[in-house]
């Protein structure tokens, strides 16, 4: 494997950050070093040469890939803390600067003149170790740290025919969210936040169909896009956080990732529409069971001067900003996707009791009022067709009524603004209608 770098002088710490960068992705491979200079053409330094190439031939393959490759490891750690390095005050870091800047080696556009840490790497090997690597912690802090900050490495990604092989894994993670450590988890939505903010990747990934699932184990799921998988996963995530971390950051970053989404919301597997109303149903319980401890507690405080009582008011504004949450999301898909979507219509009718509360309720009347009205337009033509009908039945009147429904009926409605913030506090994003 060769590797070409591109410098004005010799940034021989540039230098290290590509061996290092290599060193992961070419676990067992040695790698010829050539440095482009203006003036002539040199190897790197042989001592810098000799300390990370010690160790990396000839490993026996284990079970544990940490173990596998150590020096690949290390190196990876060693990366990252260098990525992380705090400017000095007369300059910036050049290993971000470096990371921030590097190219794909087939890109045969000119540095710009502005950016002195600049070097080559071929992405295609980078993309497959980073979607082979990402059981590790630090394997997915880099897949993050390039997404966030490389627009090179961003572009070419979410350009791949082939992004459920870095798709599943982060899902995995998520999937076995009691068997990581938060960090991990947090670097994993955050990445599916990044890629969820691409309109392109939010519709191709419900086009990629996957076939038995293994480490799904809630259900067989012989047959599903990797966007209705995608959805089970993090509404998962959501109900395991309600009862067990109760984590407000985790909560918002998982439903914004579904917000980004709803809009290109297709063809929804039935037992991700049904979980999304499931998650509806649980929170509307969870909200009536903190408004009735209100109301307790309320009444407590009036009848007793010295015994503090818990306030729930805090907890009742989390509950309802959470529901309405849900309710834009359903409200998006509905307005945005509606004809491709008859199990989510089906699922709604289904469980459309559960609506009721919130129709005269002042903090959802406006978002309730295209879901109110789907209901009671699909419900009056179902009431129409008799009684007793099949499933496949009502998904035919379903179909056939998303054409008669006019469009114009479904009113837009801007999503609330919500900042987005990664585990340091940067501001990310924010979900979008």
């Amino acid at each position: 494997m060769i590797l070409v770098l591109h410098f004005g002088t010799a940034h021989y710490h540039v230098v290290l950050y590509c061996i290092i960068l290599h060193r992961i992705l070419y676990r067992n491979t040695f790698i010829s070093l050539v440095v482009a200079h203006p003036n002539r053409v040199f190897s790197s330094p042989a001592g810098l040469w000799t300390v990370f190439t010690l160790g990396g031939v000839g490993s026996k393959a284990t079970a544990s890939p940490e173990l596998s490759s150590p020096l690949a490891n290390q190196s990876l750690l060693l990366l990252l803390v260098l990525a992380n390095l705090t400017d000095a005050s007369d300059a910036p870091n050049p290993y971000r600067q470096a990371i921030m800047s590097f190219k794909n080696t087939q890109d045969s556009s000119p540095f710009p003149s502005s950016i002195p840490h600049a070097f080559q790497i071929n992405f295609n090997s980078l993309y497959t170790a980073l979607c082979e690597q990402q059981t590790s912690d630090q394997a997915t802090l880099l897949l993050y740290t390039l997404l966030h900050q490389n627009s090179n490495i961003r572009t070419y990604m979410l350009a791949r025919t082939d992004m459920e092989n870095l798709v599943l894994p982060i899902l995995e993670i998520l999937y076995h969210v009691e068997e990581r450590n938060s960090h991990h988890v947090y670097m994993a939505l955050i990445i599916l936040l990044i890629l969820t903010e691409d309109d392109g990747f939010n519709r191709s990934i419900h086009e990629v169909i996957l076939k038995n699932i293994t480490w799904y184990s809630e259900r067989v799921l012989t047959e599903i896009s990797l966007g209705s998988l995608l959805i089970l996963v993090v509404i998962r995530t959501i109900q395991y956080n309600m009862t067990r971390t109760r984590d407000k950051y985790l909560h918002t970053n998982c439903l914004a990732a579904l917000a980004n989404m709803s809009a290109q919301f297709r063809s929804l597997h039935q037992y991700a529409a049904q979980r999304i109303i499931s998650l509806f149903s649980l929170l509307s319980k969870k909200h009536n069971k903190v408004l009735e401890q209100a109301t307790q507690s309320l009444r407590g405080s009036l009848s007793s001067n010295d015994v503090p009582l818990p306030d729930y008011a805090q907890d009742l504004n989390v509950i309802e900003e959470v529901i309405r949450m849900m309710l834009e999301i359903i409200n998006s898909c509905l307005t945005n996707s509606l004809h491709h979507n008859p199990n989510l219509v089906y699922a709604l009718l289904y469980k459309r009791d559960l609506f009721e509360q919130f129709r005269t309720h002042p903090s959802f009347q406006d978002i309730m009022q295209n879901i109110d009205l789907v209901i009671t337009f699909f419900s009056s033509r179902l009431l129409q067709a008799g009684a007793e009908l099949s499933v496949e039945r009502v998904l035919e009147i379903i179909k056939q009524g998303v054409i008669a429904l006019p469009k114009d009926r479904l009113k837009h409605l801007t999503w609330e603004t919500l900042d987005i913030l990664t585990s340091t506090g940067e501001k990310l994003g924010k979900h979008k209608c």
